[in-house]
């Protein structure tokens, strides 16, 4: 019996967050907002998503011995996750420097700091917690070759999913025990290169041939498509007015992993999952802005998601 529903292996940032009316040209100054600093990073951000759902969350992470390493701390464990995983290292915590537009939507550049010490003996000194869950999650703001153990370390009944943010090439081994693998737009063109299609079941169908068991293609505002052999599914998601995207892929991913954790089917699971993440962009920030379960009901998201099951076209023709 699994003692955890989530072990999440990833980042650990301070979000240092700026608003602006536009995102500045190359050699360009523009003026923005306030300062304003939040606990961020892929992994801590997908451990509070799924902890403030009510999943019993553990994160396996380093952070430095400085402000920002207590300040992530502090919100993992104010939101319940179990931070026995997480490691102080003698090196500055990582650290998101981020840009949000009128619109919501954000550019970020990542200083990595102690998530690149993050190393494979860490993941083998913390075998025993890969044994008590169900469902391993990572990213690749962590080395790859930590990323590679992960993937070597996992339970025989468990599954791993990976979201491959920043994207970067993935060795055959990770991708063949990726369930599902999860990209935006972005993240499969970079993988496909040229082999990318025109749109997202061209992407999906491609990437399920270099390897992984199923994929996930996140699409924004219209919500994600799910494909695995037995076909592909699209799932829309609700309708929101966005205030700030920042994190909340990582909202989704959180709650499709820990909900395949629970035994749903991977099309049952992002159907939830769209709806977590669109509650996560109708509030500022990462971590701050991820619903509980009971919030749900609260942000106009509860209505029924309908889905289209296709190996070609939906079923009211091309989106």
């Amino acid at each position: 019996m699994h003692d955890y529903g989530l072990l999440v292996v990833g980042s650990a940032n301070a979000d240092l967050v700026i608003g602006v009316e536009r995102r500045p040209a190359p050699g360009e100054t523009v003026l923005g907002s306030d300062l304003a600093v939040h606990p961020g990073g892929k992994g801590a951000n997908q451990a509070v998503a799924a902890a403030r759902l009510g999943a019993r969350t553990a994160l396996l992470a380093k952070v430095g011995d400085d402000d920002h390493g207590r300040l992530l701390l502090a919100s993992l464990r104010r939101a319940g996750v179990d931070t026995v995983g997480v490691l102080v290292d003698n090196t500055p915590t990582g650290v998101a420097v981020i840009t949000v537009d009128p619109s919501g939507d954000n550019s970020i550049v990542v200083s990595p700091g102690a998530n690149a010490r993050l190393t494979p003996d860490d993941i083998r000194a913390a075998r025993a917690l890969f044994a008590l869950a169900p469902v391993v999650s990572v990213q690749l703001e962590i080395p790859l070759e930590t990323v590679t153990e992960v993937a070597r370390s996992l339970a025989p009944d468990a599954r791993l999913v990976l979201n491959p943010s920043p994207p970067a090439p993935l060795p055959a081994e990770v991708l063949a025990a990726c369930d599902p693998l999860i990209v935006n737009e972005h993240e499969a063109r970079f993988m496909l290169g040229e082999l990318a299609g025109e749109g997202p079941q061209d992407w999906a169908r491609a990437l399920l041939a270099i390897g992984p068991r199923s994929v996930v293609v996140t699409l924004g505002a219209d919500g994600a498509l799910v494909a695995s052999s037995d076909g592909c599914v699209r799932v829309p998601s609700p309708k929101v007015a966005p205030v700030d995207t920042t994190g909340a892929g990582d909202a989704f991913t959180a709650a499709l992993a820990w909900r395949l954790g629970a035994g749903e089917e991977l099309a049952v699971a992002a159907r939830f999952a769209v709806r977590v993440g669109a509650a996560a962009v109708t509030r500022q920030g990462a971590q701050e802005s991820y619903p509980t379960a009971e919030e749900l009901l609260g942000v106009g998201i509860q209505g029924r998601c309908h889905e289209w099951v296709s190996r070609g076209a939906p079923p009211n023709g091309p989106r």
